[in-house]
């Protein structure tokens, strides 16, 4: 099992609707509005790095309002 914070940058004022589509998204744990450069953190988990990498492309980018994203995978818990 693999897990990742997925730093998303969304659409001016879709923050919240981004965060909240996230909670029925499989694969995803929570999300969660931040200040920052980004404006919803999500985590994430997956089989392997492939799966991942289809839960972000298909999933989490497919969302309305998500702009772009980062996928961080955590090396050590």
């Amino acid at each position: 099992m693999i897990a990742a914070y997925v730093l998303i940058q969304t659409e001016i004022g879709q923050a919240a609707a981004v965060a909240a589509a996230l909670q029925d998204v499989p694969g995803v744990s929570e999300a969660a509005i931040v200040a920052g450069p980004y404006d919803v953190i999500a985590c994430a988990q997956a089989r392997n790095i492939d799966e991942l990498g289809r839960l972000v492309v298909s999933r989490v980018q497919a969302l309305g309002g998500v702009e772009r994203t980062i996928t961080c995978p955590v090396v050590h818990l």
